[in-house]
């Protein structure tokens, strides 16, 4: 990102002022925050919210050995600080941000205004789509067996 005073595309602390009564976003690298006297915030302890929602665990499953191939940053560093590194680390830790906001929302859901039958569906299908799921993981195993017993019996045959 561009920072607004230097114009190095190092910027890394992004703030909201008010000047004037108008709302203007900027920018700055860390030279310019520290010469303005601008901290950059530490993030909030995404540790601590994630326990009082009980979905601390939902981001320990996630691949916190990946890497963001752009800047580096894992989904621990992100556990620690409460933010991304830059805009590629969205895409990359894409599958585990969602696992995560999912299970932030698993007590929020309001299915008030929807009629009872269209709710009654929606868990029908989605316990069918996990059927099918797990039907489709058995047949593959089942065959894995199968083609294993059959390259054990060719390997006793070829060696008798």
């Amino acid at each position: 990102m561009l920072c607004d005073v230097c114009k190095c595309n190092d910027a890394t602390v992004f703030l909201t002022q008010i000047l004037e009564g108008k709302m203007q976003k900027v920018n700055l690298c860390d030279a310019c925050s520290k010469e303005k006297g601008v901290q950059d915030p530490t993030g909030f302890a995404l540790a601590d919210l994630l326990l009082g929602i009980g979905a601390a665990e939902e981001i320990e499953k996630g691949a916190t050995t990946q890497k963001c191939p752009v800047c580096g940053y894992t989904q621990a560093d992100f556990k620690k600080t409460g933010r991304l590194g830059c805009s590629s680390c969205y895409q990359t830790f894409l599958e585990g941000l969602n696992t995560l906001l999912k299970a932030m929302h698993k007590g929020t859901e309001h299915v008030g205004k929807l009629p009872q039958h269209a709710h009654r569906n929606m868990e029908l299908s989605d316990r069918m789509k996990s059927l099918a799921a797990d039907l489709e993981k058995a047949v593959a195993e089942s065959a894995a067996s199968l083609r294993d017993q059959i390259k054990q019996l060719e390997h006793e045959m070829a060696a008798s």
